[in-house]
Order: structure tokens, then C-alpha cells, then sequence
């Protein structure tokens, strides 16, 4: 099973992920590392983890549409060889590419995160082949355009399965909709996303189809062994 590391930014400061309830999220508190700076806390992640791929969560770009572009570039800057898996709350490819483009043509290797959530109607048929798509849900309720779960056709090589209630809750993961969307996906990868505990959580994702898990509360309290 892959970890991949995740932080969350908003107002330029690396917050602590719980449930979704982003107007309650405070500046991050880690084992890894002092204080909330998103390069120190990135670094500290990427370390422990061994991880080439960082997720990176552009929380004002998700709630409020303006992303934090000198932050994103920061990080880009401070993290060479790092591959970043951005969510800035893109509702279509054009929205994302005025983002994404000027970092790439500064050397940035960035990939595409579409949650559900933000995505416009219709938009999932559009999207770029290097596209990941999230699909975001709380309470068993999907959220945004209700073809994102359901048009498999225009599922992109890769997907990420968000429970946003289990985010930050150590509630353990949800295992049976990761085997519901593994029935559905074929030979696509699967990437889950919330209620990790420990490293026995991580096995049995892996045995319900997931092939990677984004992770942070886990990682910040050292509830996961470090890789060496």
C-alpha cells in the first residue's frame, strides 16, 4: 500500500484536516515538525514517508475559488522532484490549466485533482488524460454533480475516494466503498482517502481494492512506523 502524504493550506498556513468542517480547521500541530509553515510541513511528511508525491489540499481555492498561487509556487519551488497532486477546487480543465500551466512551465511537475465537489456539471467529460478524479462524499451522500459516481465511462486511469467525515477521525477507513467503486473502476487505480488509523488500516484497504491512501492525522502522530 502507497502512502501519500497530504496537507492542507489555507491563508498561507498548513491547517489540521477533521471531518470535512473546514471553517473549524486550526493551524497545524504535528509531531513531525514546529509550527504551521506548508514547506516545513511538506518536507517533514515527504521525509517520514520516504514519498515522491505530495497531496496538496488549496483549501482557499476549494471554499472560495482563489487559490493560493505564491504559496503553490513556494512549494513547488522548495520541493524539486516532488510530484504534487493539487486540488484547488478546479470546476473545469480551463480553470485548472490558468493554474497549473505557468507552474509546469517553471519546471513544477503538477497533477490535476477534480473533486466532485467543485467540478461543473457535465465537466467529467472533459477531462484531461493525466486528470485524477476525486470522488467526494459525506454520510454516504455523494457530493456535487451526481455523474461523477455514476458515468464510469468517463472515469479517468485514476481515482481518488474521498469520506470527508472520516478525514482527520482516525474512525478507520470505509472499506465497503472502496469495494463498491473497485467492482465499477476495472483496472483503474484507486486512492482512498480518510479514517486511517495505523498500519493495519492501510492492509485492509489494501485487501477492499485500494492501491494508495492519502494520509495526514496518521502521519502527524506518528500512529504509522516511518520508512526507512
Amino acid at each position: 500500500m502507497q502512502i501519500i502524504p497530504v496537507i492542507d493550506v489555507l491563508g498561507g498556513t498548513a491547517v489540521r484536516a477533521v471531518r470535512g468542517e473546514r471553517s473549524r480547521y486550526r493551524p497545524l500541530e504535528s509531531q513531525l515538525c514546529r509550527g504551521s509553515d506548508p514547506v516545513d510541513a511538506a518536507r517533514a511528511l515527504l521525509d517520514y514517508c520516504a514519498a515522491s508525491i505530495l497531496y496538496v489540499a488549496d483549501l482557499d481555492g476549494i471554499m472560495r475559488g482563489a487559490p493560493q498561487r505564491d504559496l503553490l509556487t513556494r512549494l513547488a519551488g522548495a520541493l524539486p522532484g516532488v510530484e504534487l497532486w493539487l486540488d484547488a477546487g478546479f470546476a473545469d480543465p480551463p480553470s485548472a490549466g490558468a493554474l497549473i500551466t505557468p507552474l509546469r512551465e517553471a519546471g513544477a511537475a503538477i497533477t490535476p485533482v477534480f473533486g466532485s465537489e467543485s467540478l461543473h456539471a457535465g465537466a467529467i467529460a472533459r477531462l484531461p488524460s493525466d486528470a485524477i478524479l476525486s470522488l467526494d462524499r459525506r454520510y454516504d451522500t455523494p457530493l456535487g454533480d451526481p455523474h461523477c459516481w455514476t458515468d464510469v465511462t468517463h472515469w479517468p486511469a485514476r481515482l481518488i475516494v474521498m469520506t470527508l467525515e472520516r478525514v482527520g477521525s482516525f474512525d478507520g477507513p470505509a472499506l465497503s466503498t472502496i469495494a463498491e467503486v473497485r467492482q465499477r473502476a476495472g483496472q483503474r487505480e484507486i486512492v482512498g482517502a480518510g479514517g486511517i488509523r495505523d498500519a493495519n488500516d492501510l492492509q485492509a484497504a489494501a485487501a477492499s481494492g485500494a492501491t494508495a491512501w492519502l494520509v495526514a492525522s496518521a502521519l502527524h502522530e506518528r500512529r504509522i512506523p516511518a520508512v526507512v
